[in-house]
C-alpha cells in the first residue's frame, strides 16, 4: 500500500513539471498592451475623430478616408459630426478621454473656446491631432495639423475674382466664416491678392465694400447672397469662402436674376461646387483634397505611435479649378 501511494505521488509530480515545461515555451507578449492602454486582449486601439459638420461632404469625405486607412493599421475609429456645435464637440472630446483612445483628431468648431477640452486631453497623455482647421493657441499641445494652405488658397481667389473683372475696376464682396480659422486665413489671401493689385493698378481698383458672416453654410449663404444684392446693386463679384456657403450665394443670385452679372469664387471643390462650376454659376474653386487629409493625418498618428520625429504643421497646396478644367471631368455630368 506505501509503494502504490509512493508511485502516484511520483507520477503526480512528473505531471506538473510537464505542464510547467510545456508552460515555459508558450510566449505571451503583452508590453503592448501595457504600453498602450487601449490595445487590450481581444480590442484595437482606437482614434476619436470629432469633424466640423458630416452637413459638409467635404470632413464626410475626411473621415472616411481616416476609417479606411487606420482600419488597414488595425486602428478602430470613432468618427463623429460636432454639427458646428462648440459645447457639442467638448462633450465628444471628454468621451474619447474616458475611453482612452490612442489618439483625438479635430476639426475645431472654434479654436479658441476648445483650448480647455484639448488641455483635458493633453494631461491624460493623449495626442491631439487638428485636420482642415488649426488650433494655434497658446497653452495647448498639437501634435501635428493637417490642412489645406488656406493663405496660399485664398491668394487664388483673389486672383480667379481679379480674372472675372478682366483689367476693370469694380467692386466685390466677401461671404466669410469668421470662426474658423482656415477660413480666416483664406480671406488673408484673398485681402492681399486684391492689395497687391491695387498697388500695382492704380488706375483699375478694386473695392472690398462688404464682408458678411454665411457660416460656411447653404442657407446662411443665401442669406447673406441676398443681402449683398439689395445693399450693392453694382456688385461685380463675390468670393464664398466654401462651396456650400457658395451654393448659397448662387442660389440668391438666380433668385435676383443676376446670373452671369455677378461672379462668384468658391473654395473647396466638392462635387456640386465642380458641378456648379461646369453650369456657368460659380467661376472657379481653388479645390482642397480631403482624401490626402485624412489620409496624412493617419500616417502621422501610425509615425507619432512609432515614437519618430514628425512635422508641426503639413500643409497641402489647393489649385485652382475653372471651367474648362470641370468640361473634362469624367465626374461630372
Amino acid at each position: 500500500m506505501r509503494r502504490r501511494t509512493l508511485l502516484l505521488l511520483l507520477l503526480a509530480l512528473a505531471g506538473c513539471k510537464g505542464s510547467t515545461d510545456t508552460s515555459s515555451n508558450i510566449k505571451v507578449d503583452d508590453s503592448s498592451a501595457a504600453a498602450n492602454p487601449t490595445r487590450s486582449s481581444g480590442s484595437l486601439p482606437k482614434i476619436g475623430v470629432s469633424l466640423l459638420s458630416f452637413q459638409n461632404p467635404f470632413f464626410k469625405t475626411i473621415a472616411n478616408n481616416i476609417e479606411r486607412d487606420a482600419a488597414e493599421a488595425g486602428y478602430t475609429v470613432i468618427a463623429l459630426s460636432a454639427d458646428d456645435d462648440v459645447a457639442k464637440q467638448s462633450h465628444q472630446v471628454k468621451d474619447f478621454i474616458v475611453q482612452k483612445v490612442a489618439a483625438i483628431v479635430l476639426s475645431p468648431c472654434d479654436s479658441k473656446v476648445i483650448v480647455p477640452i484639448i488641455q483635458e486631453a493633453n494631461a491624460a497623455g493623449i495626442p491631439v491631432f487638428t485636420v482642415d482647421i488649426p488650433c494655434r493657441e497658446p497653452g495647448v499641445q498639437i501634435a501635428s495639423q493637417v490642412a489645406t494652405d488656406n493663405r496660399s488658397g485664398g491668394v487664388e481667389a483673389g486672383k480667379a475674382v481679379l480674372e472675372t473683372l478682366n483689367g476693370q475696376p469694380g467692386k466685390v464682396a466677401i461671404v466669410h466664416y469668421k470662426t474658423a480659422e482656415s477660413c480666416v486665413l483664406r480671406v488673408e489671401g484673398f485681402r492681399a491678392a486684391i492689395e497687391e493689385h491695387n498697388q500695382a493698378n492704380p488706375d483699375s481698383q478694386v473695392d472690398i465694400v462688404a464682408e458678411l458672416d454665411g457660416g460656411g453654410r447653404t442657407e446662411l449663404g443665401y442669406a447673406a447672397g441676398e443681402d449683398l444684392v439689395q445693399a450693392h446693386p453694382d456688385l461685380k463679384a463675390i468670393f464664398a469662402i466654401n462651396d456650400p456657403s457658395a451654393l448659397g450665394v448662387v442660389a440668391a443670385l438666380e433668385k435676383a436674376g443676376k446670373i452671369g452679372q455677378i461672379a462668384v469664387v468658391g473654395f473647396d471643390g466638392q462635387p456640386e461646387g465642380k458641378q456648379a462650376i461646369k453650369d456657368g454659376k460659380i467661376y472657379a474653386d481653388p479645390i482642397q483634397f480631403p482624401d490626402r487629409m485624412g489620409q496624412e493625418v493617419v500616417r502621422l498618428i501610425i509615425a507619432y505611435s512609432n515614437g519618430e520625429e514628425i512635422p508641426p504643421e503639413v500643409l497641402i497646396p489647393t489649385e485652382l479649378y475653372r471651367k474648362a478644367d470641370a468640361d473634362q471631368d469624367p465626374l461630372l455630368k
